[in-house]
């Protein structure tokens, strides 16, 4: 896990600036990057991490299993290309998936794509045309301001 900030608070004060905050509770405020960072909110971010890693440590354990080496790095933040991550055991295999929905479900799996819908003259290869629409819009918003 990480969580990354900033110290802004020298910067601001040198260039004469006056940070406001009004909280409803004592901890609103945590870590706030233009403030000085107070080690008691260091100290419980750090306590949250940690207890956030150790949640997906558990589930990454649970759900792999034996096949899961032991190896220090496995949970140290390194990663991997797949080689190697299947080497540790963190996956089953390299393949395409519509090779491998097609080996594990059958020869007539079709893999469906999801996206914006083109629109009609692009669909037909009038991309020329979609292009010489967009200008003539283009060219009719600027000539409304006499440009």
């Amino acid at each position: 896990m990480i969580s990354g900030s900033f110290g802004a608070q020298e910067f601001i004060a040198r260039h004469g600036i006056e940070r406001r905050v009004h909280t409803a509770g004592k901890s609103k405020s945590q870590l706030d990057p233009f403030s000085p960072e107070k080690p008691a909110d260091v100290k419980r971010l750090q306590a949250i991490l940690d207890q956030m890693h150790e949640v997906f440590i558990t589930h990454v354990q649970k759900g792999r299993g034996a096949r899961l080496v032991d190896d220090p790095a496995l949970f140290s933040g390194e990663f991997w290309l797949a080689a190697k991550a299947q080497e540790l055991g963190l996956i089953d295999g390299i393949a395409h998936p519509e090779d491998w929905l097609k080996e594990r479900y059958g020869k007539d799996v079709k893999l469906v794509a999801y996206g914006r819908r083109k629109g009609l003259l692009s669909r037909f290869g009038g991309a020329m045309a979609s292009d010489a629409l967009a200008a003539i819009e283009e060219r009719a918003a600027f000539a409304r301001f006499g440009l």
